[in-house]
């Protein structure tokens, strides 16, 4: 991945509880093939990626789980909110993908969604999970910086 201006990148949104839940190890930038209706919906931010997860089938990349709300002046076109998404990855990444999925204890997991120019584009992290204690100590951690950062002001 190259470095992205910001006027290029609009994040749409994120998906903090998997910051939460996993130690992110790497990342992918993938696109998403969608519907027009769910690009609309995705432009008026309906979107909630909070319990989804991406996953390799008959060699190809999915997107699972992730809600996107029907756009409200569409009718037949309307797509299930949480239908399965295809990711638009090359092949040679999804079969380092299968390789690194293999291991015990990694997962795919949706990062972001945002705007590179007027293409949709999800990022994916290669992630490990976090036990209970890793994440005490990240809550340990934030708040003291949180008390720090009141302290000096």
């Amino acid at each position: 991945m190259g470095n992205k201006n910001s006027e290029e990148r609009r994040t749409i949104a994120k998906n903090s509880k998997a910051f939460h839940d996993y130690f992110i190890d790497a990342k992918i930038e993938c696109g998403i093939a969608l519907a027009g209706t769910e690009v609309k919906s995705i432009r008026e931010g309906k979107v909630n990626m909070k319990d989804s997860y991406a996953g390799i089938k008959n060699g190809e990349l999915f997107l699972y789980q992730m809600h996107i709300s029907p756009y409200e002046k569409g009718n037949i076109f309307n797509k299930d909110p949480l239908r399965t998404r295809k990711l638009l990855v090359h092949k040679h990444e999804i079969l380092k993908l299968i390789g690194m999925v293999k291991q015990k204890g990694i997962a795919l997991v949706p990062l972001e969604l945002y705007w590179d120019k007027n293409h949709v584009k999800v990022e994916i992290g290669i992630a490990r999970g976090k036990k209970l204690y890793d994440k005490r100590q990240d809550i340990a951690k934030k708040e003291a910086e949180r008390r720090i950062a009141q302290h000096l002001k």
